[in-house]
């Protein structure tokens, strides 16, 4: 069995992307505070380090090395993939979950007034998501493509108004800080979105489609703070050195 306690959740995550599955299981952050070692995480969250390693070993085991996942595309090849999987079902799914949430409060939210904080943060979480993913869409993305063409083409990348690409990766993560503490409280408002005695279908449709969300948005983030800033850090490198 391999060892996993000096490894970090990111780098777990990074060698076999089905071990997210597992965190998701366990609720451990993968995306944002994915740089802990897996013995930190188990340790802060009172998990039993063995139960979850053997976990892991397991999906290692199912899955193998795994190949044509969005992990191992370029960068270009990557973005499409986001907005294409992550971008459009996010705008989608905010748009349906809106008036689901409204129909929600309306009829249950006498009972069950922390059905109004819920929707209070899910304004929040849908109101940084969209101008954060148009900033990414009509900026960021288009700079690390080009810089991925200038390291392909061996010419010089195009001028940018922010300088290194790291000051516009430094406010996305920033952004994906903020939006995942916005998830962690909308979980814990909704008691792990734990349904209350006979819930009706819109309740429970309203809760599945929250934690759909939740779990896209892991996987979302996870893609762009471990595998596409670092790599449009490199090719911003490599475009230097090459002057």
């Amino acid at each position: 069995m391999q060892t996993f306690a000096t490894k970090t959740i990111r780098e777990i995550a990074l060698e076999v992307p089905a071990t997210t599955r597992v965190f998701e299981e366990f609720k451990i952050d993968y995306c944002c505070g994915g740089r802990k070692l897996l013995a930190d995480v188990c340790q802060e969250a009172g998990l039993d380090e063995q139960v979850l390693a053997e976990r892991i070993q397991s999906v290692i085991a199912s899955h193998g090395a795994e190949t044509g996942l969005p992990e191992h595309r370029s960068a270009s090849e990557l973005i499409d993939y986001i907005i294409a999987t992550h971008h459009i079902f996010t705008v989608e799914e905010i748009e349906r979950l809106k008036p689901l949430m409204e129909k929600v409060c309306r009829r249950h939210g006498e009972h069950h007034p922390e059905l109004f904080k819920l929707q209070a943060i899910f304004h929040e979480l849908a109101g940084s998501l969209i101008p954060h993913m148009r900033k990414e869409e009509g900026v960021l993305f288009p700079f690390i493509q080009d810089l991925e063409s200038s390291v392909i083409n061996q010419r010089t990348a195009g001028p940018s108004h922010f300088g290194t690409v790291q000051n516009p990766i430094r406010m996305m993560m920033a952004d994906h800080e903020e939006d995942g503490e916005r998830l962690r409280v909308m979980r814990e408002i909704a008691s792990d979105y734990t349904l209350p005695e006979g819930a009706c279908p819109s309740y429970t449709a309203l809760f599945a489609g929250l934690q759909d969300l939740e779990k896209d948005l892991h996987k979302h983030i996870h893609l762009e703070n471990n595998v596409l800033f670092p790599a449009a850090v490199d090719l911003e490198q490599r475009c230097l050195a090459a002057v």
